[in-house]
């Protein structure tokens, strides 16, 4: 009787496991279909209208968040500089750190000690030097302060702004040279619209040249870093571009994203205490803008492009996406009152159960029913060669919308891949699908065993020069 009843729950699970499946695969479907027509019918009439240039400009802060920066720090700042946009400044934030981020700044910009006060409207840890100069029409800010985190700060670069609008940029990333008014043009036509969020892409795919164009694409040779390029490029076309059609985005990557400065504010700016202070703040800019019966507006611009360093390790993904995920657990939690409440609508009866069950809960899913699958196939309650076949097929599938993706992605931003780049794309996409998704299942789910240990650490990863060399 026991074992009838086993027999039952390991067959249940199992078929639950690819049910699951089959309704991500049906929701990547849909999302990759609308991705790409959006995409597709925006650049056509970007290309029949040509674009023309509007003369008003909104002035915008760029804030960069840096601790331990001192490899990618000024190539990151000299893409900044070269941005084609009318009224900008950059405030580079160094939180404390123990390497020479500060000094190859203040070298390579001839940086000079200013007295500025620093009026500290959010809450941060307290500024302890202030650098500036004027780099041709753009005003370079550094400020060291003691080590207080990402969002501590982002906090820090939102009180020293100038502007009304603010972007916060990796300090490991590089901009496109249109990046900064492509990003803009949500809020040019719409004013209600707080948040944009913007593209990200490998950028150990590209180099630049001196007009901050990129020069050359190509996909790296380290394995690891194709496979998540593969996977950057299905996932902001997918679910982003889809949540964006009712304004359903949960969040706004932390390595490019566009803000309006008051409504920042008023929300009470980052939360230094979480590791996804990114997602953190957008989830509270929905709260905040519904409590206070605000009419608001947070989109996605597919066509501002950051190119920002992906781990180029195993050992330091691992480190990554531990953050990542912790970040969202402890949103998920902060902010369950979103869950089935009428007054946040789709935000809440879609967009909060899609980050529930397919991006919190997924990989405990999928670990417990890859378990399962294989045991009961070795307990023979299963076809094994039905379930080889779906798997298969599943792989085949994931493959083909993450190479539609990847190929979207060229053909949108004119860039020239070759014949062997093309033929790796789709290996890799199918090794993305096939392994690597499994593989960062395994991560997530062991990231929860340390999270009393270890929920306020962000762990150091190791970067390589713009040019790609390592550190």
């Amino acid at each position: 009787m026991m074992t009838d009843i086993v027999y039952a729950l390991l067959g249940g699970v199992s078929v639950f496991f690819i049910a699951y499946l089959l309704i991500y695969a049906t929701f990547l479907f849909i999302s990759v279909a609308v991705g790409a027509f959006k995409l597709y019918k925006r650049d056509r009439m970007t290309r029949f209208r040509n674009e023309l240039k509007h003369g008003f400009y909104m002035p915008i802060t760029i804030v960069v968040p840096a601790y331990n920066e001192e490899v990618t720090i000024v190539d990151s700042v000299k893409t900044f500089l070269t941005l084609d946009y009318r009224l900008f400044e950059v405030v580079v934030v160094d939180d404390g750190s123990k390497d020479d981020t500060a000094a190859e700044l203040i070298k390579a910009y001839n940086l000079s000690l200013t007295h500025r006060p620093v009026r500290r409207v959010l809450k941060c840890q307290p500024a302890t030097e202030v650098y500036e100069a004027q780099i041709g029409k753009v005003k370079l800010t550094l400020i060291r302060k003691v080590n207080g985190g990402k969002g501590d700060a982002l906090n820090m670069g939102i009180n020293a702004s100038q502007y009304p609008y603010f972007i916060c940029v990796d300090a490991d990333s590089m901009l496109q040279r249109d990046s900064l008014e492509k990003i803009a043009q949500p809020v040019m036509e719409d004013d209600t619209v707080v948040a944009v969020g913007g593209l990200i892409r490998v950028a150990q795919c590209v180099t630049f040249d001196e007009d901050g164009k990129v020069s050359t694409y190509r996909l790296p040779k380290n394995l690891i870093v194709c496979m998540q390029v593969m996977e950057y490029d299905r996932s902001f076309m997918a679910s982003r571009i889809l949540l964006d059609l009712f304004n359903g985005n949960l969040i706004v990557s932390g390595a490019f994203g566009l803000f309006k400065k008051s409504t920042v504010i008023a929300a009470g700016g980052y939360n230094p205490a979480t590791l996804g202070e990114d997602m953190d703040l957008i989830v509270r800019l929905h709260v905040y803008c519904r409590n206070s019966r605000e009419k608001y507006a947070i989109r996605y611009e597919p066509n501002a492009v950051c190119w920002s360093q992906a781990p180029t390790s195993l050992g330091d993904l691992g480190k990554q996406r531990r953050r990542w995920n912790l970040g969202l657990f402890q949103c998920m939690i902060n902010y369950r009152q979103l869950f089935s409440n009428l007054r946040f609508g789709m935000v809440s009866f879609v967009s909060y159960m899609y980050y529930l069950f397919y991006e919190l809960l997924s990989p405990f899913i999928e670990v417990f029913g890859i378990l399962t699958v294989i045991i009961s196939s070795i307990f023979g309650l299963l076809n094994t060669s039905f379930m080889l076949q779906f798997f298969i097929l599943y792989t085949v599938y994931g493959a083909v919308l993450s190479i539609t993706a990847f190929y979207q992605r060229i053909y949108t931003q004119n860039l020239r891949v070759s014949p062997s780049d093309l033929v790796k794309a789709l290996l890799m996409c199918i090794l993305e699908i096939g392994f690597f998704r499994y593989f960062i299942s395994f991560i997530r789910v062991a990231s929860f065993f340390t999270y009393k240990k270890r929920k306020g650490q962000w762990g150091s990863i190791k970067r390589v020069k713009h040019d790609g060399s390592k550190t």
